[in-house]
C-alpha cells in the first residue's frame, strides 16, 4: 500500500491511497473531508469517499471499474480538544460490476446508517 494525506486548498483534509495485490490487482481510495466551525465547539464535518479497482476479486466481492461512494456528515462537539463526543450519517452505494455482484448475491447496493461515537486522542 502507499498513501498520501494531505492538507488540500481552502482546508480540504484528503488522503489518497493505492493498493498494490497479487496478479496485477490495484485498488484506488480517494478521501476528503472539511471541518466547518459552527462555534468554537461544535464542528460539521462532511467527508466522501471513493474507491476503484483494476481487476474483478471473487473474495472480497469487488469488480472491475468504480466500486463505490461513501458520503458522510459528521456533527461534534468537542468538550475538549481530546474528547469530542459526536453524531452523524452515512450513505453508500455500490457501483458498476460490483453492484452487480452484490445484487447476485442477494445484498443491497446502497444504504444508509446513523452513527453515534466518541473522537478522543491522547
Amino acid at each position: 500500500m502507499i498513501a498520501a494525506k494531505g492538507l488540500a486548498p481552502y482546508l480540504f483534509e484528503v488522503d489518497a491511497s493505492l493498493f498494490v495485490g497479487e496478479f496485477g490487482r490495484l485498488g484506488i481510495r480517494l478521501n476528503a473531508e472539511h471541518e466547518y466551525m459552527l462555534s468554537q465547539k461544535l464542528i460539521l464535518s462532511p467527508e466522501v469517499e471513493i474507491n476503484a479497482f483494476s481487476k474483478d476479486d471473487e473474495l472480497t466481492g469487488t469488480r472491475k471499474g468504480l466500486s463505490s461512494v461513501e458520503t458522510g456528515l459528521r456533527l461534534r462537539y468537542e468538550v475538549t480538544r481530546e474528547f469530542a463526543p459526536y453524531i452523524g450519517i452515512n450513505w453508500e452505494k455500490k457501483y458498476g460490476n460490483t453492484a452487480d455482484f452484490s445484487i447476485a448475491e442477494g445484498e443491497d447496493i446502497e444504504g444508509t446508517q446513523i452513527v453515534v461515537g466518541v473522537r478522543f486522542w491522547f
